[in-house]
Order: C-alpha cells, then structure tokens, then sequence
C-alpha cells in the first residue's frame, strides 16, 4: 500500500504549479512586449485592447500551449449554442434538446449563427472568451485553428454537433449514422419496386449530405441498379431548393417514379413541385426525406422519412460539453453517431404498373 503524500509535498506541488503558470505568463508579455494586465485583458477577452496587440498575445498563448486552470476560469452560467444557419424546425429540436440539459443544470442558452459559414466569425471568439461560458455547442460547423486555441487557453470545451466535415481526431463531437439513413431510405424504395430512384442532396461540402448520398448510392449499387448522375441534384437543405430541383427532375422525360430528398424540408418543397406537375403522391411519386421534424406526420400524404433524433443528439452534445468542463477529466467517448431509423408513412408506394 502506497503511504499518503505529505501535506508539505503537496503544499509545495501547488505552489510549484502556480509559479510555472506566472512564469508562462510573465514570458509571455515579456515577448509581447506588453505589461501583464494586457495580457490578462486578452485572456478574459476585453476590448479595450488594440487589435495587433491582442494577435500578438493571442499568437503567444498558442505557441506557449497556454492552458487555464478550471478552477482559474470563473465561469458564467451559459452554454453557447452555435447555428450553421437559425431558421427552421430542424433548429427548433437541437435547441429543445440543448435547453432540457441546461435547465436540469441552472444554466441559460446564448443563441448565435455564422450566417452560412462553416466557421464564426472572429468576433464571435472574442465574445465567447469574454463570456467564459461552461461550454460551446456548435451545429453543422467547426471552428478554425485559431479559435479553437483561444477557447483551449481559455479552458472552454466545446463540442460539434453533426459536423459539416471532419472535425479533427481530437475534437469532441456528436454525429448520427447518415449513410446508414441514406442506405435505409433507398433501399426502401428499391424493395417496393422502384427502378429510377432520384436524391436531392444538401450542400456538397457538408459531410452528413455526401454520407446520405453515399448511403443512397451503396443501395443501388447493391441491388445491382445503376446510378444515373443526372438524378441526383445538389440542393441546400432548404425548401425552395426542393421546390426548384424537384421540377427540374420530374420534368425529364424519363423522370424518376421516386425521390430520396435528403431532408424534410427539401421533401416539402418536392411536394410542391409534384402538385405544381399534377403528379400524385405515392400514386405517381414515391418521396422519403430525412429528420423526422414534427410536421412530417402532419403533411399531406403523412411522409415518409429516416428519423434523425436531432433531440437527443443535442442533449447528447450538452451532456459532454458540460462533463468535458469538469475536473473530473476527459469523459470515455467524445466521438459518437446515434442511429437514424426509417419511419414508413404514406407518401412511398409501389410505382404505377409495378
């Protein structure tokens, strides 16, 4: 049996801690050549510092491996929630899921978008660092090289939820198995009898897209069905997209007799188009999208589509945020896929004459 440590060894190991931390941080405005309240005023993200001062000391935190202490940050009782884009039922889920967690554990939800950009802006990164929240959620997003060692140095976890790419081996993140979705999705269609399967992807540089379209391509494939290039169009994950790509597909003369949209929304827009053409839905059109969001049960046919659980997946991200923000150390999984599942409604049927 290993003996206790003695109190003045451990006195002394704290104490050694810290002047290693003063140390690094006195070297630091040293070779900055700033005063060490400017540096602390970068640290706790202040703006009260010019900005060729604040990349100087920002450049020297990253170079340094700057990390601080938990017990250091004093934190606000925030969670930071991060959008791709903020304006649909899609966004609604991940929110309801973010807020059950944070409630349970007395913290409020700051909402914000990168307008469409894969990564925030800069001075989202500064707000954050002045803010010193528990943690970062961002959704179909990342951040960049920069960013992420400010929040590091700043001892601010964050996680990515449904990555636009590949976050990085070290990057926590919670993802769902969108190629299996894909996979489940066509082959649906295929055993009801459909031959000519078209998809309306999201965007091509968004990862869980290409894995649903790959999913869909695996499915014919394996069914020995060929993949026709001109049947599958890339969209943006938004209903118009759906509308406008979907009267471009079914306006071909050899159209397709079933659709896998990629998404919900995009699925609506579809149905749309198929109205707009006087094609009936599964009559003369068989459509599957992918989510689940509370409406697809309400339209009309009810749709059928793959169940993302976009809810659970973001209280899965606010779950690991949190627990990456504790002391007790880094939890066992921080890259996890929930399962996605096929939910058959009435808008799939066999084609016409099949």
């Amino acid at each position: 049996m290993t003996s206790p440590e003695p109190v003045e060894s451990r006195t002394q190991t704290r104490t050694q801690g810290r002047s290693a931390q003063t140390a690094t941080l006195a070297e630091i405005a040293r070779e900055a050549g700033v005063s060490a309240p400017t540096v602390s005023k970068v640290l706790n993200g202040r703006a009260d510092v010019a900005p060729a001062t604040r990349a100087r000391v920002e450049d020297l935190l990253r170079a340094h491996g700057y990390r601080r202490r938990r017990a250091e940050a004093t934190r606000s009782p925030l969670i930071d929630l991060v959008f791709h884009e903020l304006e649909s039922a899609w966004a609604l889920e991940v929110i309801r899921g973010v807020e059950n967690v944070a409630r349970d554990a007395g913290l409020s939800v700051v909402l914000s978008e990168s307008a469409g950009r894969l990564t925030p802006g800069r001075t989202w990164a500064d707000q954050v660092a002045a803010r010193r929240p528990h943690g970062v959620i961002l959704v179909l997003s990342g951040l960049d090289e920069s960013q992420r060692a400010l929040l590091t140095s700043r001892s601010i976890p964050f996680v990515v939820m449904d990555p636009a790419g590949d976050p990085g081996a070290d990057v926590p993140s919670i993802g769902a198995t969108n190629w299996q979705g894909g996979l489940a999705a066509t082959r649906h269609l295929v055993e009801l009898g459909h031959r000519r399967i078209g998809a309306i992807s999201g965007p091509t540089q968004m990862m869980c897209s290409r894995a649903r379209v790959d999913g869909y391509r695996a499915a014919l494939e394996t069914a020995g069905l060929p993949v026709d290039p001109g049947l599958v169009a890339n969209g943006d994950f938004h209903h118009e997209a759906g509308y406008r790509l979907g009267l471009e597909l079914l306006r071909r003369p050899d159209r397709p007799t079933a659709v896998f949209a990629g998404n919900d929304l995009q699925a609506l827009g579809l149905y749309e188009a198929a109205r707009e053409l006087g094609l009936r839905i599964p009559e003369d059109l068989s459509v599957v999208g992918f989510d689940d969001l509370p409406v697809a049960p309400l339209v009309g046919p009810p749709l059928t589509t793959v169940r993302q659980p976009l809810t659970e997946m973001a209280e899965a991200a606010a779950k690991l945020v949190l627990d990456l923000g504790r002391e007790a150390g880094t939890p066992a999984a921080t890259r996890v896929e929930l399962a996605t599942s096929l939910v058959v409604r009435s808008s799939t049927a066999a084609p016409a004459g099949g």
